[in-house]
């Protein structure tokens, strides 16, 4: 195990590198001059040069990016564009809370997507069965900042239950939870369903059932168990999608998270926040994969980690 671990790790570098350099220059792509930026619209061409001669933008781009590259590995990411305050800083103030977002929409996800998988496994071709699945179908396509809008509307304007804006209490985490985990709870929830019904009708399954294992345990124990490492991958792949997806759940409801954030900074051309936003993102993403995989292990001794 520890030398799979070090293995996934090492392989996690040239990919790690591959999202430095996209993330690069697909900013650099962008129209937009920064220096414009900072300078105004009607500053004369000598401070906009002097701007782009301080921030090196007149350096080679393999220049810039081995420069930027050297910093992000010491979590330097520069400094905004906009406001001259560190990346850093920037994005500390507004991890946190995108990353509470996405882990509670995640447990939210996993909680009634097993539910209502299993349920649907166990009464399969029945009512409970057809209801649920159609139920999943429905979260799975609706449009979550469409969802978000809906239950503003009806559980923060029509009944005054929850708060229709902001990220702390109660009343203003629910419906932002719900609308980011209802896409995640429907694929969660049609990956148990199929992988519990390759395995609920196998030999071992039966033979438990005939020494007597009470139902529970046979669907808990045995059948679930070997049905999580697909619905494992899934779980992995969502949450990695959470913190993406966050950027529009945010919006509609005005959470001061990462995905705004960088919603923001790109529209200002704000390159150094977007590109260190981008890269936390996909760091913490290749480290759930790793984690994802070392639960294959964890859930069947048989999965060969070579």
């Amino acid at each position: 195990m520890t030398k799979f671990i070090i293995r996934r790790l090492l392989q996690l570098i040239p990919v790690l590198l591959g999202v430095t350099v996209l993330v690069f220059s697909l900013m650099h792509l962008t129209p937009g001059n920064p220096a414009v930026i900072m300078a105004g619209e009607s500053a004369p061409e000598a401070t906009v040069k002097a701007i782009e001669a301080r921030l090196g933008l007149n350096d080679p781009l393999y220049e810039q990016y081995f420069r930027f590259l050297g910093n992000a590995v010491q979590l330097d990411f520069g400094s905004s564009i906009r406001d001259n305050i560190p990346v850093f800083n920037h994005i500390s103030a507004r991890f946190m809370i995108t990353l509470e977002l996405s882990v509670m929409a995640m447990i939210f996800s996993i909680f009634w997507g097993l539910l209502a998988g299993i349920i649907s496994a166990v009464r399969k071709y029945t009512f409970e069965d057809v209801a649920m699945m159609v139920v999943a179908l429905f979260g799975l396509s609706m449009p979550n900042f469409w969802l978000g809008l809906m239950l503003i509307q009806w559980f923060a304007i029509e009944i005054p239950i929850f708060k229709p804006t902001g990220w702390g209490s109660l009343e203003q985490n629910v419906l932002p939870v719900i609308t980011l985990g209802t896409a995640g709870a429907a694929i969660i929830a049609r990956m148990t369903r199929s992988s519990m019904l390759d395995v609920i009708d196998q030999d071992y399954i039966r033979t438990a059932r005939a020494k007597g294992v009470k139902e529970g345990s046979v669907i808990l124990r045995h059948a679930l168990k070997n049905a999580m490492i697909p619905v494992i991958t899934v779980i992995g792949i969502q949450f990695g999608s959470f913190l993406a997806g966050s950027v529009l759940t945010e919006s509609v409801f005005a959470i001061n998270g990462l995905g705004r954030l960088i919603i923001d900074s790109i529209l200002q051309r704000d390159f150094p926040v977007v590109q260190g936003a981008i890269l936390v993102i996909a760091v913490i993403f290749v480290i759930v994969n790793l984690i994802v995989d070392i639960s294959y292990r964890l859930l069947n001794k048989r999965v060969d980690l070579n």
